[in-house]
């Protein structure tokens, strides 16, 4: 794919984005039992797994914030990757990231790691912006690995991704375990967390 079909396809996915930060008072639950009632009470919707693990192996190459090269070998790192994505505009990203960056350093790394990916900014972006999201991370003490957009990460993991915060959470072989649309509070992650790696 050439850049420039490129561009106006990530002008799509940024418009899209734009229009859809999730905040828990507008999240839809999920249509499955219990799964419904927690996600009223959450203000999340949990997408089923029957949906979410169609996309095994997920392959990508992609710069975090700092310059250094992430590639989807980093899922054979750990046991369980949460992957959150989200928006420097979008304030539920920003509110859940604190308890984010205590989830993170709460487990061995061989069992949980959590990466995030900055949606609206692009791989080679101007200094100003980078510094710009590279502040806030440092705001919300999110440190953990932040991975700019670019057209392998798209492609690979985002071409679903309607709305931010959406957090996945990828296996050590790759695979989409489970999928979440909106934010949540640490103790709530923690909870989801501590059941993925119950059951996997």
């Amino acid at each position: 794919m050439d850049k420039f079909r490129f561009k106006i396809l990530l002008c799509i996915l940024l418009t899209v984005l734009l229009s859809g930060c999730a905040k828990a008072d507008d999240r839809t639950p999920s249509a499955s039992g219990q799964q419904a009632e927690d996600a009223e009470i959450s203000g999340q919707q949990d997408v089923p797994k029957e949906q979410d693990a169609s996309v095994p192996g997920i392959e990508f190459e992609a710069k975090d914030i700092e310059g250094n090269t992430v590639t989807s070998a980093v899922f054979s790192e750990s046991r369980l990757t949460m992957v959150n994505v989200w928006a420097t505009y979008c304030n539920p990203c920003l509110s859940e990231m604190p308890g984010l960056g205590e989830l993170a350093g709460e487990y061995d790394s061989d069992e949980f790691q959590l990466i995030g990916i900055i949606s609206d900014v692009m791989e080679g972006a101007d200094q100003e912006t980078t510094e710009q999201a590279a502040a806030l991370i440092s705001q919300t003490g999110a440190a953990y690995p932040h991975l700019l957009l670019n057209e392998s990460l798209y492609f690979g993991l985002l071409q679903n991704v309607s709305a931010v915060p959406t957090t996945f959470f990828v296996n050590e072989k790759g695979e989409i375990l489970d999928m979440v649309v909106g934010a949540m509070e640490k103790e709530a992650w923690e909870e989801k967390v501590n059941e993925l790696l119950e059951e996997n």
